[in-house]
């Protein structure tokens, strides 16, 4: 076992960014005092880039105060249609367990998202921001990280007892200081990506994806709509294409109206990007961890990047603060590594064989596509076959070292596109409105994410779980009966909760056990806040994940 903090501690995070600023807010949102360091001399919102949010991390932003007012600002959209050249082949819905206040998917420009989050950093005296601030060397001893920045007034040291780097894809240097390898691999081909505002009836609330249409033979394009009758169209481009040339012969502009027609239109962003997939080796050094961009790197077909970069600072912060505040073992930390980066792993298997059917890197590949495309017009087996992303998701800590394993809800791998697994430990509980003792409101996952959350079953004697909780650990913990929440059923039936049941829900709203003795319960407890996890070195490689997902895959 590591040791435990006896009082508060800080954390710096490099990397002003929305996975730096959600890591900062929620850090503050545990009482962790927040050091933000970014090398800009200030913000620079330019384009769209990262503007698709998923229902779940809607709900971590929402505790920080800007999920809300996202999700009313963005396009709401809860459909996916996939298309081989004129033809539909199937539109993907998305299944909710719960009833959760929040859209499936909401379209938002990452610019916007970065005001609002800088907004709420604006208003938390203790998250201290110091843009000009490149870091240009990350120490540690046993005590803390000494981070040393290059700004306009000479070197600056910045002095914390942990640090998350979050500075997106260019954190190479910080990597290679840390003994981090960022193997994967690059594609060939390149995507030119325009935000256009236009008037298109009809593609208000949905987004599409396009195979080998009239107007892009070959190869892809997609659509998605953004507030303002503003669209994002990717279209697939060879890899020698020219986005200069191609304005200046007004190709460009032909282009567009293949797809809009006389409708008028302007540009208001344009790039041409080339896509990597790539994972850190580790993703915890010590005191240092890694996350989002700076830790993986995926295709954007299927939402995964930024998606994934909010549920490392949730995972992050959470576990930082439990450390921090001493009610939890140093071993928590290792957690992060073992579960973020089997969430990476995931991201990869699963948006690199969106690529490989994107863009075929073989004759058998261009084969197997044009076959399955070909089928699927008017064959349904086939259409399961159509890879156009599947799109972003919670991941499953079935094999966490925190997660108690329940004989009776057993993890059936990963699930149909637009579904969510059953509950059960290590899946993200459902969220329902529930209302409190004192009459009023809110939602499941808002009381869950102050603590650990007991969730109490006919039958269970609450006194004897209370004193057997707050005898075996020290972190805050609220006990609620769930009957007495759930009025209407729903949460019950979501859970396929039975008496004599207790649910241990961990402060990032993920199932940790499901148990019905004292014994399992303080037992799950420990493995929270006192896990036993191997500590794998910095140079070690990384995992197949043909290896590590096949209970997944199954």
């Amino acid at each position: 076992m590591g040791r435990r903090h006896t009082r508060g501690g800080t954390v710096t995070v490099v990397g002003n960014g929305p996975v730096g600023q959600t890591t900062a807010l929620l850090l503050a949102r545990w009482g962790i005092p927040v050091t933000l360091l970014d090398a800009r001399a200030e913000r620079d919102p330019i384009g769209s880039k990262a503007i698709c949010q998923q229902r779940d991390v809607l709900e971590v932003w929402d505790a920080i105060g800007v999920g809300r007012q996202l999700a009313d600002e963005g396009v709401t959209w809860g459909c996916a249609r996939t298309f081989h050249r004129d033809h539909e082949l199937f539109a993907q819905t998305f299944v909710d367990r719960g009833i959760s206040s929040f859209p499936p998917f909401v379209n938002i420009s990452q610019a916007r998202t970065e005001e609002l989050l800088d907004e709420r950093i604006a208003a938390t005296p203790s998250i201290d921001v110091r843009w000009g601030h490149e870091a240009t060397s990350v120490d540690q001893d046993e005590t803390g990280v000494t981070i040393t920045c290059r700004t306009d007034d000479g070197d600056r040291v910045v002095e914390s007892d942990y640090a998350v780097v979050a500075v997106g894809s260019r954190g190479s240097a910080i990597r290679q200081q840390l003994g981090v390898t960022f193997d994967g691999r690059s594609f060939d081909d390149k995507f030119l990506i325009c935000d256009i505002a236009a008037d298109i009836p009809g593609w208000a609330d949905e987004r599409r994806f396009y195979f080998d249409p009239e107007w892009n033979p070959g190869r892809q394009v997609l659509i998605h709509p953004c507030p303002d009758s503003t669209f994002r169209i990717d279209w697939q481009v060879p890899g020698d294409y020219d986005l200069e040339a191609e304005e200046r012969s007004g190709a460009l502009d032909e282009r567009i109206r293949k797809i809009i027609g006389d409708t008028d239109y302007r540009i208001v962003w344009k790039s041409v990007y080339r896509f990597h997939s790539r994972v850190a080796n580790r993703m915890r050094v010590d005191r240092v961890l890694l996350a989002g961009d700076a830790a993986h790197i995926v295709s954007p077909f299927g939402a995964r990047g930024l998606n994934s970069g909010v549920a490392d600072s949730e995972n992050a912060a959470w576990k930082l603060a439990f450390v921090l505040r001493g009610w939890a073992d140093e071993s928590l930390l290792e957690t992060y590594h073992t579960e973020r980066h089997a969430a990476a792993v995931e991201n990869i298997a699963v948006t690199t064989a969106t690529m490989d059917f994107l863009v075929p890197q073989s004759d058998e590949q261009h084969r197997h596509r044009r076959d399955v495309l070909t089928a699927a017009v008017t064959d349904t087996q086939a259409r399961a076959q159509v890879d156009s992303g599947r799109l972003a998701e919670p991941f499953w800590y079935v094999e966490s070292p925190l997660t108690t394993d329940d004989p009776g809800r057993i993890f059936a791998g990963r699930p149909d596109r637009g579904c969510t697994p059953a509950a059960a430990p290590g899946i993200l509980v459902p969220d329902t409105p529930v209302m409190l003792r004192d009459g009023g409101g809110t939602r499941l996952r808002d009381i869950a994410r102050n603590g650990i959350l007991l969730l109490l079953g006919d039958g269970v004697d609450a006194d004897e779980m209370r004193t057997a909780a707050l005898g075996a650990v020290h972190t805050p913990i609220r006990l609620v009966r769930l009957s007495e929440i759930d009025t209407t059923g729903v949460l019950t039936a979501a859970l396929d909760a039975k008496p004599g049941e207790v649910w241990v829900i961990r402060p990032d709203a993920y199932v940790a056990a499901v148990t019905d003795t004292v014994d399992r319960l303080v037992s799950a407890l420990h493995r929270i806040t006192e896990p036993v996890v191997d500590v794998i070195s910095a140079g070690s490689a990384v995992p197949d994940p043909d290896r590590v997902f096949a209970t997944a895959a199954r």
